[in-house]
């Protein structure tokens, strides 16, 4: 991988959620753009090699440093490298941003309730979405549900109320709903399409899903993407293609 794509960049701060959960906020060059819901490639020199990795933005598109959120995957040769940042270190950005996953994808059905459905370090593009003036403005309703195994897990839960306090001012339509699928005394404990087969998801949300309004995100881990969307097929919604449809996900993993 030819190392003229990527921009050398400093590391500003890093914050540990979990023993397997981190986020690090780097300096953004002034040439990185990007929409709310992309992601950024990711360098770190392991030796004499480049690897590389992909990651949802975090920040606002209008932030002026870059905000990553990651998992640290036993033995991964990315992460278990990346796990160490401290501050000052030294990153690798790819100059250009990548991903399908931006609200500019929908033009049918108009906006109207949009449910942003994460697990794990799935979050991050939500939050970027999320810091966008733009997204209250365009809807009415914003269920943001966030899947985890443990309540240690949980990331971002102050930044998400704060977040929805300073967007979302005067937005009476938020809803952020956290499930934890290893604790079976959590309000909500079961896996996300299982959560909207029996219809306990709509129920702590109170809203319904909807084939005529409801704009889908699917984000985190493969699996849940994979069986969430088939579940929200069988309830009518549609994948979005062509910039119509209800669901949209993330496939960069």
């Amino acid at each position: 991988m030819s190392i003229e794509k990527f921009s050398v960049e400093k590391v500003l701060s890093v914050q540990r959620w979990a023993s397997n959960l981190f986020s690090f906020t780097m300096t953004r060059p002034a040439h990185f753009k990007f929409t709310a819901g992309q992601f950024a490639r990711i360098g770190l020199k392991v030796g004499d090699d480049l690897v590389v990795r992909a990651y949802s933005v975090v920040s606002s598109p209008f932030d002026e440093t870059l905000e990553f959120f990651s998992i640290v995957v036993p033995n991964g040769a990315f992460t278990s490298n990346l796990q160490h940042l401290k501050v000052g270190d030294e990153l690798y950005l790819e100059k250009i941003s990548y991903g399908f996953l931006t609200l500019a994808r929908y033009q049918l059905p108009l906006p109207q309730d949009l449910w942003l459905l994460a697990t794990g370090t799935g979050l991050a593009p939500f939050l970027s979405m999320l810091q966008d003036f733009a997204t209250w403005q365009n809807y009415q309703q914003i269920h943001l549900v966030y899947s985890v195994r443990t309540v240690s897990e949980l990331a971002y839960v102050d930044r998400i109320q704060e977040i929805a306090a300073s967007f979302g001012e005067g937005h009476t339509g938020f809803k952020f709903v956290p499930v934890i699928t290893r604790d079976p005394n959590a309000v909500l404990h079961e896996r996300l399409p299982v959560l909207i087969e029996n219809g306990e998801l709509e129920k702590a949300v109170g809203y319904s899903l909807n084939p005529a309004t409801s704009h889908v995100m699917l984000c985190g881990n493969p699996q849940m993407v994979e069986d969430t969307k088939e579940a929200l097929k069988r309830r009518g919604l549609t994948m979005n293609r062509r910039s119509e449809g209800n669901i949209a996900v993330e496939n960069y993993w």
